[in-house]
C-alpha cells in the first residue's frame, strides 16, 4: 500500500534528484536541502538522521583528502607523473592505458576514494604537461576504479558488505570477480580508444616535441620537500599496509603484544584517520591551510544523499521494489539477471552502499523462502551490479563525485550528461559481459 510518507519520500528524491541534474543549484546544495525537508516533514526523524549517514565513508573522505593534501606539498604527484608519463613515452593513448590500469589495480587493494584521491592530481598534471584534453583521462580513471573495486573483497563497500552477509572469503572474491574485472577493463579500454581516439590523437611532430619535453623533465626536480617528500611516502605505506590487514589486525598484533585481543579489527575509516593524524603530527605543516583544501562539499553532498536515501528506506520503498520484481523470479538465472540489472541501474541512481544494505536480506530471505534458486551465486550478482553500476552516472559513487570535485576546482567542467553519455554505455556493456561470465561460471 503507497501511504503518503512514501510518495513524500519519493516525490522529495526525485526533485532533489531533477535539481542535481540541472546542475543550475550546486548539487550539495541540493542534496542538503533534500535531506532537511525530510527531516522537517518527520520522514528521517531527526534522532535516526546519524543512523542513515554512513560515517565510514565521510571520514574515510576526510582523512584520505589530509594525507593526500599534505602529501601534494612536497612535491610526490608531481614527482610520479614524470615518472608516468616518461614510461608511456608521451604517448596519450599510452597515457590512458597505463593510467586506468594502475587505478584498476590500484582499487582492487585500496577503495577507491583513496586511489582516484592519490592518481587524479598526478593526471590532471600530466594531461597539463602533454597538453591535452585531460577530460577522457578522467573519466576512464573513473570507470577504471569502480571496474577495478569489483575485483576484491576490500576493493569497494559493496563487498565487505556482501562478504560478510555471506561469508565469502577473499579468494573467492578474487577468483570470481577478477576475472570479470579484467575483462571488462579491456573492452573499456577499447572503447575509450575508439570514442576518443580523435580527442587524444596529437600530430607525429608535435608528439615528438612532447616527448622531448617530458624526457627533459626531471622528476627530482619537482620534489619540493625531501623530508617532507619521505615522509608521505611512509605514511602512504603505513596506510597501504593497514588497508590490507585492518579487518584481521588484531592477529599481528596479538603475537606481539598479547595482551592485544586477537579478534580487534580496524575500519577503513580509523586507517585513513589514524594516517591523516601520524602525517600531520610528523609532518608539522600547518592544519588550517589543509583543512582549507577539505573537499568538503562533496562531504556534504554524501551527508545530504545518505539521508535522502534514509528516507526512501523508511517508507520501505526500495525492498518493496525488489520485492515486487522478485515475486515473479522462479529460477537461480533469472534470480541474477533480476539482481545485477536492477542492482546495476538502482546504483546509477542511489548510494550503493544503502542498496546493497536494502538487498542483502531480500537475497537471504529468497534462500529461505525458495527450493529452487540458488542464492550463492546472487551474491556475485549483487557485486557486480552495485560495483559497476557506479559507472552510470556522474553522482553514482563516491569515487565519481571526488574526481569530478577536484576537475571543477581546476576549471575542468564535465557536466551530469556529459557523463551520463558515456557512463550508460560502460554500465550496460560491462554488466552484460560480467552476467554473461557469471552465467558460464555458474
Amino acid at each position: 500500500m503507497i501511504t503518503i510518507e512514501t510518495m513524500i519520500a519519493v516525490g522529495i528524491f526525485l526533485i532533489t534528484y531533477a535539481l542535481i541534474i540541472d546542475e543550475r543549484i550546486h548539487r550539495s546544495v541540493a542534496a542538503m536541502a533534500g535531506a532537511g525537508v525530510l527531516v522537517f516533514v518527520g520522514i528521517v526523524p531527526w534522532d535516526s538522521v546519524l543512523e542513515h549517514i554512513d560515517f565510514g565513508t565521510i571520514f574515510l573522505l576526510m582523512g584520505m583528502m589530509i594525507i593526500v593534501n599534505v602529501a601534494s606539498q612536497s612535491g610526490l604527484f608531481e614527482y610520479l607523473a614524470i615518472r608516468t608519463a616518461k614510461a608511456a613515452h608521451g604517448s596519450p593513448v599510452r597515457v590512458l592505458i597505463l593510467f586506468a590500469l594502475v587505478t584498476a589495480v590500484t582499487s582492487a587493494f585500496l577503495d577507491n576514494v583513496t586511489t582516484v584521491l592519490l592518481l587524479t592530481p598526478m593526471l590532471l598534471y600530466i594531461a597539463k604537461v602533454m597538453k591535452v584534453n585531460p577530460v577522457p583521462y578522467l573519466i576512464a580513471e573513473i570507470m577504471a576504479s569502480n571496474i577495478g573495486g569489483m575485483a576484491t573483497l576490500i576493493g569497494d563497500p559493496p563487498n565487505i558488505m556482501i562478504a560478510s552477509a555471506a561469508n565469502l572469503t577473499f579468494n573467492e572474491f578474487l577468483f570470481t570477480m577478477a576475472p570479470i574485472a579484467a575483462v571488462d577493463l579491456a573492452v573499456v579500454l577499447i572503447m575509450f580508444i575508439l570514442i576518443y581516439g580523435k580527442i587524444m590523437k596529437v600530430e607525429p611532430s608535435e608528439q615528438a616535441n612532447i616527448k622531448k619535453t617530458i624526457d627533459q623533465l626531471d622528476e627530482n626536480n619537482a620534489v619540493k620537500d625531501r623530508k617532507l617528500f619521505n615522509k608521505a611516502i611512509a605514511t602512504l605505506i603505513i596506510v597501504v599496509c593497514l588497508f590490507f590487514i585492518h579487518s584481521n589486525i588484531g592477529e599481528y598484533l596479538h603475537v606481539i603484544l598479547p595482551f592485544i585481543d586477537s579478534s580487534m579489527t580496524l575500519e577503513p575509516a580509523e586507517v585513513a584517520l589514524i594516517g591523516a593524524g601520524l602525517i600531520l603530527i610528523w609532518s608539522r605543516v600547518q592544519p588550517d591551510k589543509i583543512f582549507e583544501k577539505i573537499e568538503w562539499t562533496a562531504l556534504f553532498f554524501f551527508g545530504g544523499l545518505f539521508v535522502l536515501v534514509g528516507g526512501l528506506i523508511n517508507t520501505g520503498v526500495i525492498t518493496d521494489i525488489s520485492l515486487f520484481i522478485l515475486n515473479y523470479v522462479h529460477t537461480t538465472g533469472e534470480a541474477m539477471f533480476i539482481i545485477a540489472w536492477f542492482s546495476a541501474i538502482a546504483s546509477a541512481i542511489v548510494d550503493n552502499i544503502p542498496l546493497t544494505a536494502a538487498l542483502i536480506p531480500l537475497i537471504q530471505d529468497i534462500g529461505a523462502e525458495s527450493s529452487t534458486i540458488n542464492i550463492y551465486p546472487l551474491w556475485w550478482a549483487l557485486s557486480l551490479g552495485a560495483c559497476l553500476g557506479g559507472n552510470g552516472t556522474a553522482i553514482a559513487a563516491s569515487a565519481n563525485v571526488v574526481v569530478l570535485g577536484i576537475s571543477d576546482r581546476e576549471g575542468i567542467k564535465i557536466t551530469f550528461f556529459d557523463f551520463l553519455k558515456i557512463g550508460l554505455l560502460v554500465l550496460f556493456v560491462t554488466v552484460a559481459i560480467g552476467l554473461g561470465m557469471l552465467y558460464i561460471m555458474f
